[in-house]
């Protein structure tokens, strides 16, 4: 038995005894029916990092581990994302070589796939003086991937979302990119609630305009578009693009409160996942699209449905800190050896949050070593004053 003092948001202190049961990881990778994109995380290196704000050190060999990790649980990986800290403490230079080493460890792995983030965010939305200047920015970053060998995601971009002023100027930009683009691309929604700065994107006037301009665009480039990553946090919108894709094109949720309805599907139409809540509850959601690929939707319930509060609690508003959570349970679970990031964004949330996670990570059997966990977070609240 296993407990330890936790902290409650009412000032009191409680004794918390664990009751969860570590999910057993497969042999070999497993098989889904559903394509499953992890957008991953990067480890800092505390030891070397003298300006964690500005040129932040990374810890190459903990974050590629990490990495194999996920192939070894089935996921492709959803490299360099906004999971990874891409403006939010990871330049562009740690992107690339982020990119460089996951693509190199991939070929090393059989069977490990990845796509990659690429956006603009080496221009400064406040350079930007054209959507000529946005292009270029994509084209630099998208030829990186691809002279790499990697496949793009083409994130959204802060820039164009400052210069665009009608859905027409998303259509230049992005059927510029996506004509000259080698392979197929995935596309990515990414809402306001995880960035401030895209609010409008797509150029429209509401969410059903908004969804028109994107629609519109992929329909005039379906033959270099994969697929759309749509993170909104708003299942029914997800479902309303979903329903109207063309045919051939997928829909990759990345609704961090709402994934397991959305990859299960309503018998129709289902969703596939490209999710940072992947990077944290992992083993979890692994055997639950084994049992989804089996048939068994009462045994993918039971896996994947625990999981959905403690992502909502890591996802909660201010949702862009939401790495700061996904990152502590890397931690927890023993995949780093400590709980520093990339511009100390683990300042983001308060010991509060994190003993709410800590309590819901147990209930949805997502500490893979409690004993290590329970010392890691008696660590943490004694830090914060907890006796």
């Amino acid at each position: 038995m296993i407990t330890l003092q936790l902290p409650k948001a009412d000032g009191s202190v409680e004794q918390y005894r664990l009751s969860g049961q570590p999910i057993e990881r497969p042999a070999s990778p497993p098989k889904f029916n559903r394509i499953a994109y992890a957008a991953a995380h990067v480890v800092s290196d505390p030891l070397r990092d003298l300006d964690p704000w500005g040129r932040p050190a990374i810890d190459w060999d903990a974050t590629i581990a990490f990495r194999r990790h996920l192939w070894g649980l089935g996921f492709k990986v959803a490299e360099a994302m906004d999971t990874a800290q891409r403006g939010m403490g990871l330049d562009w230079a740690g992107a690339q070589e982020l990119i460089r080493r996951s693509l190199q460890a991939a070929r090393d792995i059989p069977g490990a796939d990845l796509a990659c983030g690429a956006g603009t965010d080496h221009l400064a939305p406040a350079d930007a003086r054209s959507l000529d200047d946005v292009i270029r920015a994509y084209e630099t970053q998208i030829e990186f991937v691809e002279s790499h060998g990697g496949r793009a995601i083409m994130m959204a971009s802060r820039a164009l979302a400052r210069l665009a002023r009608s859905p027409a100027d998303y259509a230049k930009v992005y059927g510029r990119i996506l004509s000259q683009a080698k392979e197929k691309v995935v596309l990515h929604w990414l809402g306001d609630k995880f960035d401030p700065q895209l609010a409008g994107y797509w150029g429209g006037e509401g969410f059903e305009a908004c969804l028109d301009s994107v629609l519109a665009i992929i329909g005039s480039n379906a033959d270099k578009v994969e697929g759309i990553k749509i993170s909104l946090l708003d299942n029914a919108k997800e479902v309303q693009l979903r329903n109207r894709l063309p045919e051939g094109i997928l829909c990759f949720t990345g609704d961090d409160f709402n994934y397991a309805e959305l990859i299960e599907g309503d018998g129709a139409r289902y969703s596939h996942a490209l999710l940072g809540i992947f990077d944290a509850v992992a083993p979890s959601a692994s055997k639950a699209l084994v049992s989804l690929a089996a048939g068994d939707v009462a045994a993918f319930r039971s896996l994947i449905e625990p999981t959905v509060p403690l992502s909502r609690k890591i996802f909660e508003t201010p949702t862009q800190y939401y790495k700061a959570g996904v990152v502590f349970l890397a931690w927890l679970n023993g995949h780093q050896s400590h709980f520093s990031m990339p511009a100390g964004l683990q300042s983001a949330r308060g010991l509060i949050h994190y003993t709410d996670i800590f309590r819901l990570a147990d209930k949805a059997n997502v500490l893979d070593k409690p004993e290590l966990a329970a010392r890691r977070m008696k660590t943490l609240t004694e830090l914060y004053g907890v006796a």
